[in-house]
C-alpha cells in the first residue's frame, strides 16, 4: 500500500517548511518555503557556514571598510534568505518562499521596498520570478503592498494568516497564495480552554477548511496553503488542499506511514455550500480582526516572533564576522 505522503501528492502540492536544504533533498518536494526562525536555525548548523560566510564576506565588502560589525550583519541578513532560497531552487522543481523583514509588517512601503530588494538579488542570480514568492505577514498594511507587488509581477504568500477577514482581504487584492496556520490556531485554543482537539475538531482545520470553502465557492484564483503543523491528523483532515506546508519531521512521519488517506477538501463541493460574500475593506477588516481574539493575539505574537529570530540572527552574524576578521 501506497504512504500517507504518496496519497497526499495525488491532489495535494506538497511543500517543505524549511530552510534545512538536506531534508529538502530527502524529501523532494515540489516547493519550499522559509521564515526567519528557520533560516536561523539553518544558519547556525555546521554544514551551512560556507553559505553564511560568503554572504558575509559580499557584505562586508558592499558596506565598505568603515562599517561595524553589527551594521554588515544588518546588511548580510538581507542576503541570507536570498542565499539559501537559491540553494534550494537548485533542489525544488517549482517555488521558494522569501520572507520580508518581519519587523516592517506595518509599513507598506518599507514592505515593498523589501520585496522589491529581494527581487532584485534572485532576478541578479538570472531566476525567474515565477519561481519565487515574496512572503508578507497579513497585516492590512502587508496586504495592501502584496497587492501592488502583483501588479507589477511579484508573486506574493501571506504569512501569519488567522482569521476570515484576512483570508478575504488576500483574495480581494488578488495575491498568489496565502499561508493560514492550522497548528498555531490549535495552540491558543488549547491554551484558552484547557481542552484538547483532534481531526475535523481541530480549530485550526475548521479555519483553513472555511477559508477554502469560502475561496472556491466564489471562484478567487488565490490559492490556499495549509501550514504550521503539530501532528500528521491535522494534514490528514486537509488532504485535497491546494498546497500544505508540512516540516521534516512530519514529512518523515507520513513517508513512514501506511493506510487510506482520503480527500476532505474538495473545489466542486464547496460551490454547492451556502456561503455570504463578505465585503471587504479597511473598516471592517479592523472590526473582524478587533473581534477575532485569537487571530488579533497569534498574528502580533507572530510578528514579535519573527522579529526576535531576526534580531538573534544578526547577532549570531555579527559574531561570525568577527571570527572571521581574526
Amino acid at each position: 500500500m501506497a504512504t500517507l505522503l504518496e496519497q497526499l501528492r495525488a491532489f495535494t502540492t506538497v511543500v517543505a517548511d524549511t530552510g534545512d536544504i538536506n531534508s529538502i533533498e530527502k524529501f523532494k518536494p515540489t516547493d519550499s518555503t522559509t521564515n526567519p526562525s528557520l533560516i536561523a536555525t539553518a544558519a547556525a548548523q555546521p554544514e551551512y557556514s560556507s553559505i553564511v560566510d560568503d554572504v558575509l564576506k559580499q557584505a562586508r565588502t558592499d558596506a565598505g571598510s568603515g562599517a561595524t560589525d553589527e551594521e554588515v550583519a544588518k546588511l548580510a541578513f538581507k542576503s541570507l534568505a536570498v542565499a539559501f532560497g537559491k540553494k534550494i531552487l537548485d533542489i525544488v522543481p517549482g517555488r521558494v518562499s522569501t520572507e520580508v523583514d518581519a519587523r516592517l509588517s506595518f509599513d507598506t512601503k518599507a514592505s515593498m521596498d523589501a520585496a522589491h530588494d529581494i527581487i532584485a538579488q534572485y532576478d541578479k542570480a538570472g531566476i525567474s520570478r515565477e519561481r519565487v514568492l515574496i512572503k508578507l505577514a497579513s497585516t492590512w498594511e502587508g496586504i495592501k503592498a502584496a497587492e501592488q507587488l502583483e501588479t507589477e509581477g511579484i508573486h506574493c504568500n501571506l504569512t501569519l494568516l488567522f482569521g476570515l477577514h484576512q483570508a478575504i482581504a488576500c483574495a480581494e487584492a488578488k495575491v498568489t497564495l496565502i499561508s493560514p496556520f492550522v497548528g498555531r490556531i490549535l495552540d491558543w485554543y488549547k491554551k484558552d480552554t484547557g481542552k484538547d482537539y483532534v481531526g475535523a475538531d481541530d480549530p485550526g482545520v475548521k479555519s483553513v477548511t472555511t477559508i477554502y470553502h469560502y475561496y472556491k465557492k466564489f471562484d478567487y484564483k488565490t490559492v490556499v496553503m495549509g501550514a504550521s503543523f503539530r501532528n500528521i491528523g491535522e494534514i490528514k483532515e486537509l488532504a485535497g488542499c491546494d498546497l500544505l506546508t508540512i516540516a521534516p519531521k512530519l514529512l518523515a512521519e507520513l513517508d513512514a506511514t501506511e493506510g487510506e488517506l482520503p480527500k476532505k477538501l474538495d473545489a466542486e463541493y464547496a460551490k454547492t455550500l451556502d456561503i455570504q460574500k463578505i465585503p471587504m475593506d479597511k473598516a471592517t477588516f479592523d472590526k473582524m480582526h478587533a473581534e477575532d481574539h485569537m487571530a488579533k493575539d497569534k498574528l502580533q505574537e507572530g510578528i514579535d516572533g519573527f522579529s526576535k529570530a531576526l534580531e538573534d540572527l544578526e547577532k549570531l552574524l555579527a559574531k561570525r564576522l568577527s571570527e572571521l576578521a581574526k
